[in-house]
Formats: structure tokens, sequence, C-alpha cells
């Protein structure tokens, strides 16, 4: 394993975000500084996709990009309404927004009072939902159909099987409702990524290159599902953002903002030059740490043993 310079970072949020408040993140050096930073809660066989799309990014030759500047949307976590304003006001000027639903304990009032509050400030950018597969097929139709005159783009894994995506779709064609399905979970996680284009499921695949095991793999999906791409970012650092950026910077096409400035969710980062959008954009870089900022939010001891052995176990699946 090419990699030296391991720092285990406990990166601070600005608002909590998938139920977390810190964001934890490997780093470490080969040719350049990669992230492995699969949530804490994924298991070492799924952790392991990470671990070699990290290894990639650290140590394989980087794609011929097609752009050098990328678009992006802006990311509201489920907070409360009060809070919108504060969230995005960390994006600055952006066009398209995407709204977290469905967060456990929260109701789909809360979810519409937020995805509102949103519009109301900012009435020119695209909407887009991302339930995360968390919300009920009746759920995710009622609130389509409350939303039918707004601007909304696309709706993100609003379900959680290919069963109901497509059903959904059917449904809001026949009621001429005109929201996209975006597909996220039913792609990194699936063992057959490509099921959700033969079974007609959604109309936008979503991208993100470490649970899809690096670059190369990000960019054969791409390249073969016959669908419109959007690269996202898994709330990784700004070093894990580069991954991302240069994976969107690759795709023969480009149509649609992309979810890489979740930068501007964390309150630290490993680097002082941040990947920040600027105008909705973000210039595709490299990114090296700080070494004041590494001891800054370096991780206790605890965790640090912690995530350690757990980079030796899903290494050694690797060589399985």
């Amino acid at each position: 394993m090419n990699i030296t310079d391991i720092s285990i970072l406990s990166l601070p949020m600005r608002s909590k975000f998938r139920s977390i408040t810190t964001r934890e993140v490997a780093i470490f050096k080969g040719v350049r500084w990669g992230e492995f930073s699969p949530f804490v809660e994924y298991s070492d066989a799924e952790s392991a996709v990470w671990l070699r799309a990290a290894l990639s990014w650290a140590n394989d030759p980087l794609p011929a990009l097609q752009r050098t500047t990328i678009p992006t949307n802006a990311t509201l976590p489920a907070v409360g309404a009060d809070q919108v304003a504060d969230v995005l006001r960390n994006f600055g000027d952006f066009r398209s927004v995407k709204i977290k639903v469905g967060e456990p304990g929260q109701s789909r009032s809360e979810d519409l009072v937020r995805i509102r509050r949103a519009i109301e400030l900012y009435p020119n950018a695209l909407v887009r939902l991302d339930a995360n597969g968390a919300l009920t097929p009746s759920e995710a139709l009622s609130m389509c159909e409350e939303l039918r005159e707004q601007n909304i783009e696309y709706f993100e894994q609003p379900v959680a099987t290919i069963a109901q995506m497509r059903n959904l779709r059917v449904e809001l064609a026949q009621r001429e409702i005109e929201i996209k399905i975006a597909a996220d979970e039913l792609i990194r996680k699936a063992s057959d990524p490509y099921l959700v284009a033969k079974e007609e499921a959604a109309d936008i695949a979503v991208l993100k290159v470490q649970p899809l095991g690096g670059i190369q793999p990000a960019l054969s999906i791409a390249n073969e599902i016959g669908m419109d791409c959007v690269v996202s970012s898994a709330l990784e650092s700004s070093i894990g953002l580069a991954h991302g950026l240069y994976l969107a910077g690759a795709l023969p096409t480009l149509k649609y903002d992309c979810g890489l400035a979740t930068a501007s969710l964390l309150a630290g980062d490993v680097t002082s030059k941040p990947l920040i959008a600027t105008n909705g954009k973000i210039e595709i870089r490299e990114v090296e740490p700080d070494d004041d900022l590494l001891s800054k939010y370096s991780a206790s001891e605890q965790r640090t043993d912690w995530w350690l052995r757990r980079i030796e176990r899903c290494f050694e699946l690797l060589k399985t």
C-alpha cells in the first residue's frame, strides 16, 4: 500500500448533516494526497471500495479533462426554516440548491416548510430534493404533488427500491408532474449499477467517486449507463472533493450542476485554501493539507486507532 503520512481528522460541521456534527476522515500521501472517508457505520466490505478509490487517486495518473471549472449546487441539510438563510449564505452565489428531506425524526410538513423557505429566499434557483431513499412511495408522490408548481429540477433517491422508483416515474408522468428522478444509492450501493437504467427507474445518475471505487470505474458507469450524470460528494474534506472535481472534469458531457461545493458545510477543513465555489463554480485542482490544520483537527487517540485498524482491515480485503 503506497501511502505515508496518514492523518485521522475530525472536522467540525456548521450544522448537523446526516445526524453528525463532525466529519471524520483519513488522509494520506501517495504521489498526491488522498482521502479515505466512508461513514463510520459502513461495513468493512463496503468501505474497502472507498479505500480502493482513495489509493487510486493518490497513486494513479489523473484523467484527461474536458473542462477546468465545475458548476456546483448549494446543499441545504435538514435544518429548521429559521436556519435556512444562514446555511445557504455560506455558498455565496448559486443557481441550484439541493435540499435534504426525509430526515429521521422529521415530518414531511417540516420538509415542505424548509423547501418553501429556500424558494422564498432564492426564487430563481433550481431546486433539487434528496431523500436518500427514506420516503414511502405515497410520501414521495404527495411531496411532488405539493411542489408541482415549483421549479423542482429533480428528486434524488426519493424511495428505496428500483420498483418503487420506476413506479413513481410512471405515476408522475401520468399526473403530468414534470419532476425528474435521480438515482444515487441504487447505483453506488448496487451489485449491478446498471440495473436502474435497464429498469428505466431514473432519469439521472448520481456518481460519487469513493463509493464507486475510483474515477475510472465511475467514468465507465457514466459512459455506459446511458443517462445524464451528476457528480456529487460524500461530504469529504477538500482533498476528497478534488477526486470528484476531476471526475466531473473528465465526463464527456456535463449537463447539470454538481454537488461538490460541500466544503461550505464544514466549519474546518484540511487546507487554508478549501475548494469553495465562486459564483457557483469551482476550479479543478489538487489540494494539499496545511500542517497547522492537521494538528488543529487531529482526531483523538481512540478515534485514530479505530481508523487505522479499519484501514488495515479494508486493505486486507482488497488483497483477497
